[in-house]
């Protein structure tokens, strides 16, 4: 009798919990349809009513657009138009001039034609300013706005009008658009004789075979020792960052876990084959800018006690994105899971599911940062991007920089009378600056305060430069300038 009664309270206690569960489930889909039957209904009234016409794939785009901007910044709607966004963002190939831009000011300028690229064989250089495309002015434009305008077909003819330092008039530039694949790997090379050094701009699918190359070729060259330069390297494809670390540990090493709502999607990443240089020191160069993918290569190295982090702390992404095909060839790149790379962390540093009181985003408190330990037993921490073991404070290259732009292109005109030689491919950027500005009649001093550094500095640089261009003084580099 007793046993029958515990049964019947047992049949009781599930039905009422699987009731109460399908009634929530209810509940959900109801708000949902509920949900989507007033934005259907709005939608309709807006397109019959509004007192002007409107565009009706524009407003559900824009509608779309500021909804996922409530979730994260990863979170993004590609209607069929940016179709060519989704193809950079993976596989790093576009049709355009191959040339980054930038802005300066209210200009977008042209910061680095790619070498053999159709802005390269057109004759755009560093510091053009972009006035014009195809007769379209680009006044008042971002750089995402001309960027979309040099883009398209690849074979057809793209004008390009150009403001350049030093000239007059503008000038008209035409250029054949071409496939453009970006290199992930854009320079590898020796520092000294022993140590290799690998600059990873980008994870798209090429980026582990890139590496792989540039790691082949650099011992082939006698490296003994290895910088992989992450700096600026926003991230990019989850696989190539598993695959770049495997170079470096041992096969069957834990890498990256990734977990989410959906737990079928969970997944355990480690090392499928045997490293390539399992033994060879490494640095691994790190800054704010470093952020995603980048975070599981240096922050994976960092827990299985591959690598030296040298630089600035990380950007603390731990979040991952899954790109879903929709109706009428759009796409969603959704954020799905975090990633927990080896001792455990979770380094993403941004809080987006328990917002400020105004709409802003706060960071994770210090209160809800956990320690962990790395496989030798050094504390590393979650929370905060990813801390290098060795801190470096970056010096203020900006005001340099500004100066490059603003004389490169004069500077390039000026010739070596006895070798026909470009001087800017004999000065480095630190000598040409300083050049510029001795040539302007500032002192080493002035120089010095400028461009912080010391006045033996200058002049260290300077007596460069004068070896370099063959002249002995200031009063010989005007009169070369001149020349």
């Amino acid at each position: 009798m007793k046993t029958k009664r515990i049964l019947l309270v047992g049949i009781a206690f599930i039905s009422i919990t699987l009731g109460l569960t399908a009634l929530r489930n209810d509940d959900k889909s109801f708000e949902i349809s509920k949900q989507l039957n007033i934005y259907a209904t709005l939608f309709r009234d807006v397109n019959m009513f509004y007192v002007d016409e409107v565009n009706p794939g524009d407003l559900v785009t824009t509608g779309i657009k500021a909804m996922l901007k409530s979730l994260d910044p990863y979170t993004v709607y590609y209607p069929e138009s940016e179709m060519e966004d989704v193809k950079l963002m993976t596989t790093g190939e576009y049709a355009g001039i191959g040339s980054v831009i930038s802005k300066k000011g209210d200009q977008v300028i042209i910061r680095e034609p790619y070498k053999d690229s159709p802005a390269d064989k057109a004759g755009l250089l560093p510091g053009d300013i972009i006035l014009a495309i195809d007769g379209i002015s680009v006044k008042g434009k971002n750089t995402e706005e001309v960027s979309t305008l040099l883009k398209g077909q690849p074979g057809k003819e793209i004008t390009i009008k150009v403001q350049r330092e030093f000239e007059t008039k503008p000038l008209e530039k035409k250029a054949i658009r071409e496939k453009i694949q970006l290199p992930s790997v854009p320079y590898s090379g020796m520092v000294n004789d022993t140590t290799g050094y690998i600059y990873l701009t980008s994870f798209t699918d090429k980026s582990a075979a890139d590496v792989r190359s540039a790691i082949i070729s650099l011992k082939n060259k006698g490296a003994s020792s290895l910088i992989l330069d992450l700096r600026g390297n926003s991230g990019g494809l989850l696989d190539q960052a598993v695959e770049i670390v495997n170079f470096f540990v041992p096969k069957n090493s834990k890498i990256v876990d990734t977990k989410g709502k959906v737990k079928q999607w969970d997944k355990e990443y480690t090392a499928k084959n045997n490293p390539i240089v399992p033994d060879m020191p490494l640095v691994v160069l790190i800054d704010r800018g470093s952020a995603s993918a980048s975070e599981i290569v240096s922050g994976a190295l960092q827990d299985l006690d591959r690598a030296v982090l040298i630089g600035e702390r990380s950007y603390g992404k731990g979040l991952v994105q899954t790109v879903r095909d929709l109706a009428y060839n759009t796409k969603l790149k959704v954020t799905t899971a975090k990633y927990y790379i080896p001792s455990g962390r979770c380094i993403q540093a941004l809080d987006y599911s328990h917002r400020n009181p105004d709409g802003s985003v706060g960071k994770v408190p210090d209160s809800l940062i956990s320690e962990f330990k790395t496989q030798s037993g050094r504390k590393v921490y979650d929370g905060g991007g990813i801390s290098p073991d060795i801190k470096i404070t970056p010096e203020d290259y900006a005001r340099i920089i500004d100066i490059t732009y603003k004389f490169s292109a004069g500077w390039r005109r000026i010739h070596n009378p006895d070798t026909n030689e470009d001087v800017a491919d004999n000065l480095t950027t630190t000598e040409f600056t300083i050049a510029m500005l001795a040539n302007r009649g500032w002192t080493n001093k002035e120089i010095s305060e400028y461009l912080e550094i010391t006045p033996r500095t200058v002049k260290q640089h300077l007596t460069c430069v004068f070896n370099k261009l063959n002249i002995e003084n200031r009063k010989q580099l005007k009169n070369f300038m001149l020349r």
